[in-house]
């Protein structure tokens, strides 16, 4: 690489020039020959102060920059050193955006060198990489970075990481480079020069790339099954356990600091029980249990004992990952003997190859996201071993585009064909089928139980991990859902007779004959009526739940209407309009599908086998089948369940953007018959199942026996007693009979105290999206935002691992949260002191589904709260409250806004299903002081 490269950075009075930010230091590295040779760095004096969060972020201050020169003054002097160079920075467009603003300002040319972004390239070179900020990329690659936002240190970071980039970038093979240079031009960096020096070398080398697989133009990791030889040991459960957990065993050999948790052997001898009385069983295991090796022990020992697969299941991938990369090392260390563990998820997490290699051959002209994301695909395949998606962090619309070549949008694949040999979906079920332990999802675990068990390998014994989330999971599978994005997608994929079009592209590379039913006629009239339907139909769906009684409508926590029908009683009139339209959508829909039909009998007729155009046609046909299939099911047909359907739909949004939902209302039968039934031993394990002791809820939600069962409670070896305190201010608004305002201030006001004592290092646990946005905003204006870092779900940008991650890297932090915020977020140790909860997690008494169960108990004499609302607003709780206390050494507040804990008669069941705590119910001022002493 002889070129020369200037890596720049710049510290900034904020994030725009068009706002008038300035520089106020910059930091230039030049690189030749694969070598630093020289840099540059000055502060700059922008005229203006340097706001506090500056000061606080890179520690430049005011006094520091006041004698510095001005841009101008130096201006001759950088534009010279970027002279015959590429520009080189972390995030080019906004360096470059501030430098061409003061060149501009500075009566001087615009810079307009070829520039290489490195947040692009380490995208595209290092996809597997958890984060792409220079921190992230530094800790990732191990690049030293001793002094981060301060521009010459980030300079000299981001050239190294330049260099780390292009020793990658020159390891690429010739078929990688080549697909790379043909998406060059929709790229920021201008890598042209770059890759076809790289790919002219390639193509008259005679280096071949070892382990490369490569066919039809695609490299790809080359990957051997392994068959590993079955083999059989003999060793009593008691011993085995012995061997582990007691002195001298490999706990204490292979963790360091091992003590015993009593708990933890318990919980492996209860499994071991339900395996061998054939029984299920609902394992409580409280927080620093170690539920996940108390369980994974047992079940190897059954497994390669008694040569019987068993299937793990949890309901996040994160829980996947840890059983993965952290437990069963750990395991394969402790036990004496070998065991095979294989990974199984549903089809769509896998990348199909052939649907790939057809997409890299499309003309179709395409947005930067879809680029960037191929780009990031044809480095990944020549690492990954799986084709598991979640592997990476594809941009936000390269979902989309991964979705479109996913093995779920393949047909059957002949076994012989050399695409099939390569699935790595194949391989998957392959390994699954080979495996003593095969962990999934809960997801494919329903489907597969709804589908007859065609999808995963016999089993007779199952754990279910966070099986809090089984009755949900399990509703969804059994239910439908259906949207207006989902729908416009479908049709988008078929597309007109237009030349970029799919249906255009078939017509143009095989002849047709229109004496057979098909012209480009007939198919855009229909193709263009049916979309015309499908909009007005959801354009109807949107107005008429707009049109309803407030009474009939609720809000979802993330903020969206909902609205239940059922008929539609209310609007009988309104309501048959509406079927019609669905009548009329699902004639066109059929009349595409007949119109299919014909292209694909010709096509059959060509005797073109392996045709690709013959698998999409059978794809496009039972997609839009599924269309119709949903639409009768929703509007025109009644269930053979009793199911509640609903719809949603943003307030402001597109006024087509509706969601239609539809559940059983009850799935405790269904779960009885269709798994339970079926399968000897079914553990069940969570840390939160009973309520003040008793698992009652959990068995009759899940449709479990009580004589099948066998149940435990596995006590946290932690000591809340002296780690946690639960403070509840007797002085609050009651928000039942006070104003939603009044309420929302008093919790802002706590936040303020709270994070005053606490530096920050907050959670804050809202039920509603509607009353965090009000809180957010109320906060942003009263508290000091040059101390306190203020993070919101679904305000601030990013996922919610994200958005945690913010909150770590942050000393002085406040997250706000609510609905998937209760539970799954592990921030150990110092970084959360804190937990604000602002009310009682109850469900809204006209949340559809809840609405719909609920009159289900009526009917059957029982009373709804009791029986529904209340234990799971309690689940809930338990969630929420084991988010603080994670390790033997963190400590802190529970504090609860909601008075109704103390004072209502049912409010005991919240605090007798939570470890015993200290509790203060007292004036808010008195807890503040307490709050003080205890910090």
């Amino acid at each position: 690489m002889n070129e020369r490269f200037v890596v720049v950075d710049l510290e900034t009075t904020g994030h725009s020039p068009a706002n008038s930010d300035k520089i106020i230091e910059i930091g230039m590295v030049v690189i030749e020959n694969d070598e630093i040779t020289g840099e540059f760095s000055t502060f700059l004096n922008p005229n203006k102060p340097i706001p506090a969060f500056i000061t606080n972020l890179t520690g430049i201050t005011d006094a520091e920059v006041q004698n510095a020169p001005l841009f101008q003054d130096k201006a001759a002097e950088i534009t010279a050193l970027f002279e015959n160079s590429y520009l080189v920075a972390h995030n080019v467009p906004f360096d470059l955006g501030f430098l061409n603003g003061e060149l501009n300002i500075s009566g001087f040319s615009e810079l307009n060198n070829s520039v290489l972004d490195t947040v692009e390239l380490a995208r595209i070179l290092y996809p597997q990489a958890p984060g792409f900020k220079l921190e992230q990329l530094a800790d990732y690659l191990k690049i030293r970075h001793d002094e981060p936002h301060r521009a010459l240190a980030d300079a000299h970071v981001t050239a190294k990481l330049l260099l780390t980039l292009m020793r990658k970038l020159r390891q690429l093979p010739y078929e990688t480079i080549t697909h790379m240079l043909n998406l060059e031009t929709g790229m920021k960096s201008d890598l042209n020069t770059i890759l076809w020096e790289l790919q002219q070398a390639l193509a008259f080398s005679n280096d071949e790339f070892e382990g490369m697989d490569i066919y039809r133009g695609l490299a790809m990791k080359k990957i051997a099954d392994t068959n590993q030889e079955k083999q059989y040991f003999d060793t009593s459960f008691g011993t085995f356990l012995d061997e582990i957990y007691e002195a001298g065993g490999a706990m204490e050999e292979y963790m360091p600091g091992y003590e015993k948790r009593g708990g933890q052997r318990e919980m492996s001898e209860t499994v071991f029980d339900a395996f061998q009385t054939k029984n299920h069983a609902l394992i409580e295991a409280e927080t620093g249990t170690g539920k996940t090796l108390a369980y994974l022990l047992p079940a190897i020992h059954e497994a390669v004992i008694k040569n019987k697969k068993i299937v793990i299941s949890t309901y996040t991938t994160q829980l996947q990952s840890q059983l993965l990369d952290e437990e069963i090392p750990l395991i394969r260390q402790l036990v004496s003997f070998p065991f095979r563990v294989a990974l199984l998820k549903g089809k769509q997490h896998y990348i199909s190859l052939e649907k790939f290699e057809r997409a890299l051959a499309s003309e179709q002209t395409e947005n930067y996201d879809v680029i960037l994301t191929k780009a990031m695909l044809l480095v990944w395949l020549t690492e990954t071993e799986t084709g598991d998606i979640d592997e990476i962090q594809l941009p936000s619309s390269g979902y989309l585009f991964y979705k479109q070549i996913s093995t779920d949008t393949e047909g059957t694949i002949d076994p012989s064909s050399p695409w099939f040999s390569r699935s790595y979906y194949q391989r998957a079920r392959r390994k699954a089928q080979q495996a003593d332990i095969l962990i999934t999802n809960h997801a494919l675990l329903c489907t597969d139980m709804f589908n007859d068990y065609q999808l995963l390998p016999s089993y007779d014994k199952a754990i279910i991990d966070e099986a809090h989330h089984l009755e949900e999971t399990a509703s969804k599978h059994y239910g439908l859902t259906l949207h207006y994005i989902q729908v416009q997608n479908t049709l988008s994929q078929i597309g007109r007779t237009d030349d970029a079009d799919w249906v255009g592209k078939l017509l143009m590379d095989h002849p047709i004959n229109v004496n057979d039913g098909f012209s480009s006629e007939v198919w855009d009239d229909v193709f263009g009526n049916t979309k015309y339907e499908v909009d007005d139909l959801f354009r109807m769906l949107f107005q008429y739940v707009i049109e309803q009684r407030q009474k009939d409508k609720s809000l979802s926590d993330t903020g969206r209407i909902q609205y239940r029908f059922d008929g539609d009683k209310e609007d009988p009139e309104h309501w048959n309009v509406i079927k019609e339209m669905v009548s009329r959508l699902t004639f066109y829909l059929r009349d595409l599908i007949h119109l299919l039909s014909l292209l694909k009998q010709q096509l059959e007729s060509f005797q073109i086998r392996d045709d690709h155009y013959l698998e999409d046609l059978r794809t496009h046909m039972e997609a839009l089948q599924s269309i119709i299939d949903r639409m009768e099911q929703l509007f025109l047909m009644s269930s053979e369940h009793a199911d509640v359907k609903w719809m949603e739909m943003e307030a402001y949004g597109a006024k087509n953007a509706v969601y239609l939902y539809s559940e059983p209302t009850d799935i405790s039968t269904l779960l009885a018959n269709d798994f339970f039934s079926q399968k000897e031993s079914v553990v069940l394990t969570s840390a939160t199942l009973s309520i003040r002791n008793s698992f009652t809820f959990s068995q009759q939600r899940l449709g479990l026996s009580p004589e099948d069962v066998i149940t435990a409670k596995i006590n946290s070896p932690f000591s809340y007693h002296n780690q946690v305190q639960l403070m509840i201010p007797d002085d609050f608004p009651d928000i039942r009979h006070s104003s939603l305002d009044e309420f929302v201030n008093a919790v802002c006001d706590a936040i303020i105290s709270l994070a005053q004592i606490t530096d920050g290092r907050m959670l804050v646990l809202f039920t509603s999206y509607d009353m965090l946005r009000k809180a957010y905003y109320l906060l942003r204006e009263t508290i000091d935002t040059s101390t306190f870092m203020l993070i919101a779900q679904g305000i601030s940008s990013g996922s919610r691992s994200r958005l945690k991650k913010n909150f770590q890297t942050f000393s002085q932090s406040i997250l706000l949260g609510t609905s998937s915020f209760w539970e799954g977020v592990d921030i150990p140790g110092d970084d959360l002191s804190c937990l604000l909860i602002v009310r009682l997690p109850f469900q809204p008494p006209n949340h559809p589904v809840y609405e719909a169960k609920s009159n289900q108990f009526k009917d059957d004499g029982k009373n709804p709260f009791f029986e529904l609302a209340l234990p799971n607003a309690v689940i809930r709780f338990k969630q929420g409250f084991g988010r603080l206390i994670r390790s033997t050494n963190d400590r802190g507040i529970v504090f609860v806004c909601d008075a109704r804990i103390m004072k209502a008669r049912y409010g005991k069941y919240f605090t007798e299903s939570i470890p015993a705590v200290p509790i203060t119910h007292d004036s808010t001022y008195a807890i503040m002081e307490k709050a003080h002493v205890w910090f």
